[in-house]
């Protein structure tokens, strides 16, 4: 006998949930073809967009789908069970340089509160190339000149016959500051607790020689916990910069306390959204930091034996670089990359030399790169792009002038740094490695998708620290991208600049650091 079907029950209604389909994919397709947003912001607008349209589906599922009203309720029982069993099962770790959310467990302990200072390692390591160590520190930011470029050193171009060894690997603090390094010591700050933390390592051996520790803790989403700054070495001396503020200037040796300032309370400034993130510049007798305070307290000098003030001059807010020096026509300058201004300090005194706007709408936090002939080149992320300026002299009024060149979208460097080598400039726009004709501003390639990670220039070779813990060689060749070799050296979300130290490469994140031998030429 045939089942008739009964006349009052009506068919399933699918046209809204088609419509709402294709319109998701139509408005995904805009935003990553036509939009013309940056990649952060294109992630952002398709998150939400999916979001809106899951939304969407589970109100036609519900309310107008026909369904019969069982599988309504079983499947909003369903949706419910899975969104609270996420919520009990996961937490938000942190986020990538693309915004996109890293889970991990709810009860996975953080790596801040959960080490302990006494930890050894008893692997101590070899000699192997110990003598680079006296001529080839890395004792600050970005290396000797802050421009994360090494000459004294050739790397294997190889590393298939003679890979990487690894000296030493183990847990580390929160926190994004990177290696500075001088002889047989390694000098990083970290989180631990409630603790900001300065911490002295064996190079060679990983273990912990001396620490310094000062109330304080810094954390926010995205950007994570702890401090940001690298130290800086000087003679016998470490001077840190702590994401809250504190300044310390610590006895190399020991670590001992030979003075200290906050400069928020210093300069009635305050803490940057993201954390305060400036390197110290040590000049002469003086520690240059950026505190971007009010009343003239932009950029600020104190004395580097004694923590006495010397100096302080502008009017911006800081940004997330750190000052660096350089010439200009011969003349002495440091340059600082405040919010919405690239500024031009004289060293003897702070005074203002020179001042040149700059998209406030964005993070400013890759360094300014000077570059050969008076030549400026700056580059920020989130859609900006980079511009190269002519810096000179106008002899007539004794004063200087910023001409652009150039200006170009091809490469917006978030935050990492870039690098010039025989009138090219190479960096990571959006997460892809890019070759730039400084002539010109054209984009010579782009290839290697390698995340927000940094770059250190070691002669002719691009060694990369991905973001996702990959170390990889690249060659510096304007005419093709052409990858060397790679290794995985650490896990996760690196972000941290790496030090090469003579043959040794010191890396870390968030979670670990470890120290690789490189092979190198003979």
């Amino acid at each position: 006998m045939l089942l008739q079907k009964n006349p009052t029950e009506k068919s399933i209604r699918l046209w809204p949930a088609v419509l709402i389909s294709l319109l998701t994919i139509f408005i995904v397709i805009w935003i990553w073809l036509f939009d013309g947003l940056d990649r952060q912001n294109q992630i952002l607008r398709s998150i939400s967009v999916l979001g809106i349209s899951f939304l969407l589906l589970f109100i036609w599922l519900l309310f107008f789908s026909r369904l019969r009203w069982k599988i309504r309720l079983l499947s909003l029982g369903t949706v419910l069970c899975v969104i609270l069993l996420s919520i009990a099962l996961f937490r938000i770790k942190g986020f990538t340089g693309d915004l996109i959310p890293i889970l991990e467990w709810s009860w996975s302990k953080k790596a801040d509160e959960s080490l302990s200072l006494t930890r050894s390692n008893t692997n101590s390591g070899k000699m192997d190339g110990a003598s680079w160590l006296l001529s080839n520190n890395y004792p600050q930011f970005l290396g000797p000149n802050r421009n994360a470029t090494l000459s004294e050193i050739g790397l294997v171009r190889n590393w298939s016959k003679r890979p990487p060894r690894l000296m030493w690997r183990q847990p580390i603090g929160a926190g994004w500051s990177a290696f500075a390094t001088f002889e047989n010591l390694a000098v990083t700050q970290e989180q631990h607790g409630k603790k900001e933390m300065v911490v002295c390592y064996n190079l060679r051996s990983g273990q912990i020689k001396w620490s310094h520790s000062d109330n304080t803790r810094y954390e926010k989403e995205p950007g994570g916990v702890g401090p940001r700054a690298t130290p800086t070495i000087v003679k016998d001396r470490v001077y840190t910069l702590g994401a809250t503020g504190a300044l310390n200037c610590l006895d190399l040796l020991t670590g001992e306390c030979v003075w200290s300032k906050n400069i928020v309370n210093d300069n009635n400034s305050e803490v940057n959204e993201w954390g305060i993130s400036c390197s110290p510049l040590v000049l002469d007798n003086m520690v240059v930091v950026s505190a971007g305070g009010r009343l003239k307290k932009s950029l600020v000098a104190y004395h580097k034996d004694t923590g006495a003030p010397i100096w302080h001059a502008g009017t911006d807010q800081a940004g997330y670089s750190s000052p660096i020096i350089t010439n200009f026509s011969d003349i002495p300058q440091i340059l600082i990359f405040n919010r919405g201004y690239i500024v031009s300090h004289n060293p003897p005194n702070g005074q203002i030399i020179w001042r040149q706007s700059w998209p406030k709408q964005t993070q400013h936090v890759a360094q300014p790169l000077p570059l050969p002939e008076n030549q400026l080149f700056v580059s920020t992320g989130y859609g900006i792009g980079c511009k190269l300026f002519q810096i000179y002299q106008d002899k007539n009024v004794e004063k200087f002038q910023v001409s652009l060149i150039w200006e170009t979208h091809h490469l917006k460097a978030k935050f990492t740094n870039v690098v010039h080598h025989k009138g090219y400039i190479y960096g990571l726009d959006d997460g892809i490695l890019v070759c730039l004709d400084l002539t010109n501003g054209q984009r010579k390639w782009k290839r290697g998708r390698y995340g927000h990670g940094q770059i250190i220039l070691v002669n002719n070779l691009l060694l990369i620290q991905a973001e996702s813990g990959e170390i990889v060689l690249v060659d510096a060749d304007p005419n093709v991208h052409r990858e060397l070799s790679r290794f995985a050296a650490l896990d996760g979300r690196t972000w941290n600049n790496p030090a090469l130290s003579g043959p040794y490469l010191l890396v870390r994140n968030d979670q670990e650091a470890a120290c690789y031998l490189l092979p190198v030429e003979e």
